[in-house]
């Protein structure tokens, strides 16, 4: 017959996870992974809470002709760095809610 899991130690243990995933999105606040497009010709800077802090563009990449090429590094920069962030935040949240499966808990 199966050991049923101790009720309080599992209140403990939720509300330990709750507090750590709290922290970490906090923390991802803070982090900033960065993405670059047309060998660097945009740059693009965003939080692990998926904030675009800053889009830098180097002057040579401004060709009134061609400006469809500065939206499409633009929009390259922007979307690497959004999934970078998404990979951080998942490697940093992940481990956490991973630890759910341990409580002994049914469809967990």
């Amino acid at each position: 017959m199966p050991q049923q899991p101790n009720m309080q130690q599992m209140l403990k243990q939720v509300q330990k996870m709750q507090q750590d995933m709290i922290a970490a999105q906090e923390a991802l606040k803070d982090e900033i992974v960065e993405s670059s497009a047309g060998g660097g010709m945009v740059t693009v800077q965003v939080t692990g809470d998926l904030n675009v802090k800053s889009i830098k563009i180097d002057p040579e990449a401004v060709d009134p002709e061609d400006v469809e090429m500065l939206q499409d590094m633009v929009l390259a920069a922007v979307n690497e760095a959004l999934r970078s962030a998404q990979e951080l935040a998942s490697s940093k949240l992940g481990g956490i809610a991973g630890g759910l499966g341990g409580l002994g808990l049914p469809g967990l």
